[in-house]
């Protein structure tokens, strides 16, 4: 699933449980984190742009570092070296990285049936177990489409009650305004 699916669903899943912003948005990143391991995909397109010997880094290097057990342990507890609430944090990164996962083993696969994507979660240390799922759908598929909507319209509609999104994190002004306009919206149309 895209990164912005992956923030949406930890921020849904587990946001109500934190205290702080800081928190929030620890735990909400943590969830998305996994990705990282993809990065060299800029390295790919860069090589590829400038006509420099190919590189295939994205391939051979996502989902082999950011995307296991050892990875949701770093990630967790450099989640709550940071936060407020440091035991909660820890177990909501841990889950969210989880959470990061699962979509990714329902979600994410290539352009083919074939072009599945599996979980190696012992990965870097061991190859195996490896999860996969021949159910798969793309990354690009209608139903990680309808996941982000369903997702944004829970987002909106709880900040209607809460009074903050996730655009707080960013910007307490714009988020003041993204709020002020849905409860605007819910009471003239209600549809939140």
């Amino acid at each position: 699933m895209s990164p912005i699916t992956h923030f949406l669903v930890g921020w849904v899943a587990l946001e109500r449980l934190q205290a702080s912003p800081r928190d929030k948005a620890l735990v909400a990143l943590a969830g998305v984190a996994p990705d990282l391991d993809g990065v060299g995909i800029v390295v790919d397109f860069a090589t590829r742009t400038f006509g420099l010997p190919e590189t295939n880094y994205y391939q051979e290097f996502h989902r082999m570092y950011g995307h296991g057990l050892p990875a949701a342990v770093v990630i967790a507890a450099m989640c709550a070296a940071l936060a407020t609430r440091r035991a909660m944090v820890l177990g909501c990164a841990f889950v969210a990285v989880h959470l990061h996962f699962l979509c990714d083993l329902i979600g994410s696969r290539g352009s083919t049936p074939q072009d599945i994507w599996g979980i190696y979660y012992l990965a870097p240390l061991s190859p195996k177990p490896e999860f996969a799922w021949a159910g798969q759908w793309p990354l690009v598929g209608w139903q990680n489409m309808v996941i982000t909507a369903l997702l944004l319209a829970w987002t909106f509609a709880r900040a209607t009650r809460t009074g903050y999104t996730p655009l707080a994190l960013v910007s307490a002004r714009a988020d003041a305004e993204l709020v002020a306009t849905l409860r605007r919206w819910r009471g003239g149309i209600g549809w939140l």
